[in-house]
């Protein structure tokens, strides 16, 4: 029972989710608004009809005016979903996040300056907003290709595929710069002993103990048979305890 009620309590608290539908009565009349006021701003900054395919339809024509509202407006949604979509990357949300409130920036000047113009019955635009009313389309367009750029190079199901792996092939090494002083006594002192091979009796013992077993045999004698030099054979007699009766011998 108690375990029942700690999980309860430590679970989220999930919010009942609101209907999408009181957006469409918000978005109708705004869209009506800003649609008639981009249209007619364009109109008076020189935008209107045109023959976009003259030769192949001459009779289709298209009203360019309809350029600015699809263009700005559209952009500042597009920008300020990504601003808000969670699991945008650092890069692309800063630059969804700027575009997006200048797209509204521009939006709201807009229609400022369109109403200004209708409230003084004017007939066309002064040449500062028509300068700034036809660079709007090419604007929009650089704005969304930078933002669609950002979130395509950070989409998850390219990421994978496209960025290389940036993992360290080999282990950092975390060894101290600085070799402790003690590591060379330690060393020293755990190194292992040389070890010593066996040896047969020496050449003054070889000497001695066939003088011993032959003492009436000459030097010369004891250099044969122990294959040595008269010259050594008469150094070590001589270096013996009894060197005076070896080497009279």
């Amino acid at each position: 029972m108690t375990t029942d009620i700690t999980a309860r309590a430590a679970a989220p608290a999930t919010g009942r989710t609101l209907p999408r539908w009181p957006l469409i009565l918000i978005a109708l009349p705004a869209a009506v608004a800003v649609w008639s006021g981009w249209v007619g701003l364009g109109t008076l900054c020189g935008f209107g009809l045109v023959h976009p395919l003259p030769g192949i339809a001459d009779g289709f024509t298209l009203n360019t005016a309809i350029t600015l509202p699809v263009g700005v407006e559209a952009y500042g949604a597009y920008a300020l979903g990504a601003w808000l979509t969670p699991g945008t990357a650092p890069a692309a949300r800063t630059f969804a996040r700027r575009s997006a409130l200048g797209a509204l920036a521009l939006g709201m000047t807009g229609q400022v300056i369109y109403h200004l113009l209708t409230a003084w019955h004017a007939t066309t635009a002064p040449w500062p907003v028509v300068m700034l009313v036809s660079c709007l389309p090419v604007l929009t367009l650089g704005m969304g290709g930078a933002l669609t750029h950002l979130l395509r190079g950070h989409d998850p199901d390219t990421a994978a595929i496209d960025e290389p792996d940036t993992a360290p092939a080999t282990v950092a090494d975390t060894r101290p710069d600085i070799t402790p002083a003690t590591t060379a006594d330690t060393r020293t002192d755990t190194a292992p002993a040389p070890t010593r091979t066996r040896r047969g009796p020496s050449t003054a013992a070889r000497v001695a103990a066939l003088r011993d077993k032959h003492p009436d045999m000459p030097a010369t004698d004891i250099a044969k048979r122990l294959k040595l030099s008269d010259r050594t054979v008469r150094r070590y007699l001589s270096a013996a305890p009894d060197a005076p009766q070896a080497v009279a011998a």
